[in-house]
């Protein structure tokens, strides 16, 4: 015995058909789903709809034969889809030139909107209604060989899973779950609905094109609701776009899950709120929204509840106003309001469902039913007039999932069109083979429908792809109130997609409501966008939409909203105060425009004036005692080199260039060298004319007017050299420092280290030497003891470059210069005053002091 007739054993016995291979016939003992449309037909075609919402208690007890059940809740949209189908076949049985020989019949079942139920619903339209099945027909192929549904796509899953197996086809209407898709494990299935991997990637798009960062998202604990929000997640990542909460709406327990969910909601920051879900299932949550008074959200609607009057009811759509969907395309259907408003229960005996669509339209009650109480209702006469209706039942203007299952039903009509059109010979089966329209095997009409290619009479192609699917399209519709207060669906946009990796996303925001009635974009994000000038920067343990805005350091800028970097400014740029743009880099140097440069070269130029004063009253008091008696010879030298020192403090001023950074160098180390030789030779021609003072030593013949010269063009002579040798080998050269900073530094690198080293160091050499002989001579007997001034001179000079030295390396930019001139001038003003000084105050205010008695009183 083979597995399929195994399968097709378990199959009959779930079912109540008993068939014994001993035994010469197959009885159906029971029909577990009494409450089915039924019309005989060449080809029967199978449908199963929620028509109730609500299926009963299984009965668990197993004690006894359970009795027929009857499920509540009567869904006045399923009912609309039902008779939609009829209408659609007998349109296509009317048609003289599709399947002009051939009549469609339909054989049409109750789901109860359940898993436990549909099984039963398709398991008996596939195995028949007939009370007696004959020993030819006991395992054969099933009546119905394809099966239109399910609305959901928990329930088509669970049809497709368990007759796939015996290769007959199910094709729906609704169901948009990308998990159908596996041909691997639904190998049967197709549909006319797009799946909702392209549904998740057009609110992808959306989310992106507003800026929306910060979501909620909310999922029918069913197929539909996982798999739609897991492709949701599945787009958005590698993406800005952040989940703030993400809940199931439960299908059992609503008592204690919904208000726990929509008290989530309300305190949610996010505004953007993203939901999969069937409309029962929103319906309750609705409500909780509305108790609640949660006005201020965006809601993003799934097509299975956003077009459905379940929900747009006048509180649900204070709530609701603004909300924006993504729906399948509208069609219409020609004559079907009339085939609607005509349904009467007097001619419809054979439809199990009329009565009570009847008294849920009209809110009355039959005599002859004696479930309902007929105290709270009227009774029911079967003549009321639905033309005067409106609801969801009669309401045509939002055809989409009814417009869809019309398509389905004229694909299979088309499908068996193609079977009758195959030649003996042409065929696609073995041997050019051809399918039996009389008795069609569902594999072979399968086989056809993956292939059929028709237009509807609407007028719009269809098809299925490669894998069982049509085209992805979604129209964007918008809920907006009427003038009568009603909603009505506003088409705004539409999305469509070429292929799986291209789509075309279109929307006119001028015409679309917002959340709660708002006429501008909400703005739903964690953070607000940083600004230009700053960063982001994540918060530590929250998602990467929630971060700080941290400005930008020096140097770097971001010059756009929501930088996650800042970016460093190119060579000789920096950033401006913003840290917005980058901007050429200011060129500093000490210029003799700015307030500093202008001091220093006031101090300067007044040292060399100061210094000519001196010169001039030594020149015109050169015959006195006093100027005699200091070697006016070494004075006038002395002043002039301190002249010198004064003035290449200028030479430090201005742009730096070639010529004047070798200048400014090799000038400070020359002219200092001649003032420290000057005042080293003063220094020790009074130190040995002190020494010297016994009678009869000539030592003082060795320390005259030539020696001294000579001395000193010895001491300058060394010095010279060095910067010759500094100039030749590593001059000092104009330089650019930039670094981490604003300014460009236009300076003079010293070039050898080692050249401004000796320089220095041969000042300070000479420098020490001197203080050292003037420290000794300190307390010579002397009324004008010139040995105890050059002591205080020098020690100012060298307390001034001991503290040059530190002062220089910390000192940032121009002000490096600046402390060079100021120790220049500092010393130099040290040397002209404590020398100088005491003598001009002598000679020009205390002239009765220059006397030669006065210099000889010791």
């Amino acid at each position: 015995m083979g597995v399929y007739t195994w399968l097709w054993l378990w199959v009959s016995m779930d079912v109540g058909v008993i068939c014994g291979f001993a035994e010469s016939t197959c009885r159906l003992q029971e029909t577990l789903n009494s409450q089915s449309v039924y019309k005989e037909g060449d080809v029967i075609i199978g449908a199963v709809f929620p028509i109730h919402l609500q299926p009963p208690e299984p009965n668990q007890d197993f004690t006894q034969r359970a009795a027929p059940f009857r499920c509540q809740s009567f869904y006045l949209r399923a009912y609309r889809w039902l008779q939609a189908m009829i209408f659609t076949v007998e349109e296509i049985n009317r048609n003289p030139q599709l399947l002009p020989n051939l009549t469609l019949g339909y054989a049409l079942a109750d789901t109860c909107l359940a898993e436990r139920t549909i099984l039963g619903a398709a398991l008996g339209l596939v195995t028949g209604k007939d009370p007696v099945v004959t020993s030819s027909r006991c395992g054969r192929t099933p009546k119905v060989p394809v099966i239109l549904g399910d609305a959901r796509s928990s329930g088509s899953a669970v049809i497709a899973s368990s007759l796939g197996v015996f290769g007959i086809p199910l094709v729906s209407y609704a169901a948009t779950c990308a998990c159908l898709g596996d041909r691997q494990k639904y190998p049967t299935f197709l549909r006319i609905v797009p799946s909702d991997a392209f549904k998740a990637r057009a609110i992808a798009r959306m989310l992106r094109l507003f800026g929306w960062t910060w979501v909620g998202v909310l999922m029918g604990d069913d197929d539909y609701g996982r798999s739609g929000i897991q492709h949701l997640m599945d787009e958005l990542k590698n993406s800005e776009v952040c989940v703030a909460f993400s809940e199931v709406i439960p299908k059992v327990n609503l008592e204690k899950s919904i208000p726990r969910i929509v008290e989530t909601l309300r305190h949610s920051t996010a505004k953007i709120i993203i939901t999969f879900a069937i409309s029962t299932d929103m319906n309750a949550l609705l409500m909780e929204v509305v108790r609640q008074n949660i006005s201020d959200k965006q809601w993003i609607a799934s097509e299975l509840w956003s077009t459905s009057n379940i929900n747009s009811s006048p509180e649900i759509l204070s709530i609701l106003h603004g909300t924006i969907a993504f729906v399948l395309h509208k069609g219409n259907i020609r004559g079907l309001r009339s085939f609607l408003t005509g349904v009467r229960p007097k001619y419809l005996p054979s439809d199990p469902f009329v009565q009570e669509f009847w008294e849920t339209m009209f809110g009355c009650s039959f005599k002859n039913d004696p479930t309902l109480s007929l105290s709270a209702r009227p009774q029911c006469t079967g003549s009321e007039n639905l033309d005067n209706v409106e609801n969801i039942y009669t309401d045509v203007s939002q055809l989409r999932i009814t417009y869809n299952l019309y398509k389905v039903v004229y694909a299979i009509a088309h499908t068996i069109q193609n079977m009758l059109s195959c030649q003996p010979g042409d065929g696609p089966f073995e041997n050019g083979g051809c399918p039996d329209v009389t008795n069609l095997q569902p594999w072979q009409i399968l086989h056809y429908l993956r292939t059929v290619n028709f237009t509807t009479p609407a007028g719009e192609a269809t098809h299925f792809d490669e894998n069982g699917e049509p085209p992805a399209a979604y129209d964007i519709i918008n809920w907006q109130v009427g003038a009568q207060g009603t909603v009505e669906f506003v088409t705004v946009g539409q999305f469509d997609s070429v292929d799986r990796f291209n789509s075309k996303f279109d929307i006119d925001e001028k015409s679309v409501i917002w959340g709660g009635g708002q006429n501008e974009v909400p703005v739903s994000v964690c953070s607000m966008s940083c600004p230009p000038g700053t960063r982001k920067a994540v918060q530590k343990g929250k998602p990467i939409c929630c971060f700080d805005c941290l400005p930008c350091v020096e140097g770097e800028i971001s010059n756009t909203t929501g930088s996650t970097e800042c970016l460093k400014c190119p060579d000789r740029f920096w950033s401006n105060a913003a840290r917005t743009t980058c901007i050429p880099k200011d060129v500093e140097f000490l210029s003799f425009q700015e307030t500093m440069g202008i001091i220093l070269s006031a101090l300067s130029v007044s040292g060399v004036v100061l210094t000519g004063c001196v010169i001039t009253t030594f020149f015109f008091h050169q015959d006195t005692p006093l100027v005699r008696a200091n070697n006016a010879e070494l004075s006038f030298l002395l002043l002039l080199s301190l002249s010198l020192c004064f003035l290449c403090a200028l030479a430090f001023i201005g742009r730096p260039s070639l010529w004047s950074c070798m200048l400014r160098h090799t000038l400070f180390g020359i002219s200092f060298v001649l003032c420290i030789s000057c005042v080293l030779s003063r220094t020790v021609v009074v130190l040995v004319a002190f020494r010297a003072s016994v009678p009869g030593s000539n030592i003082m013949r060795y320390f005259g007017p030539v020696q001294q010269r000579l001395a000193i063009s010895l001491c300058t002579s060394v010095q010279v050299l060095i910067c010759v040798l500094w100039l030749v080998f590593s001059p000092p050269i104009p330089a650019e420092i930039q670094g981490r900073s604003p300014r460009i530094v236009l300076e003079c690198d010293v070039g050898s280290v080692a050249g401004f080293a000796c320089v220095l160091g041969y000042i300070g050499l000479l420098a020490a030497i001197c203080f050292l002989l003037a420290f000794l001579a300190r307390k010579l007997p002397d009324n004008f003891n010139e040995a105890k001034f050059i002591t205080f001179s020098m020690l100012i000079f060298c307390a001034v470059w001991i503290t040059f030295v530190p002062a220089y390396v910390s000192s940032p930019g121009k002000y490096t210069v600046a402390v060079e001139i100021f120790a220049i001038l500092a010393s130099s003003y040290g040397l002209l005053l404590c020398i100088f000084a005491p003598k001009c105050y002598i000679i020009l205010l205390r002239p009765e002091k220059n006397t030669k008695k006065m210099m000889m009183a010791k």
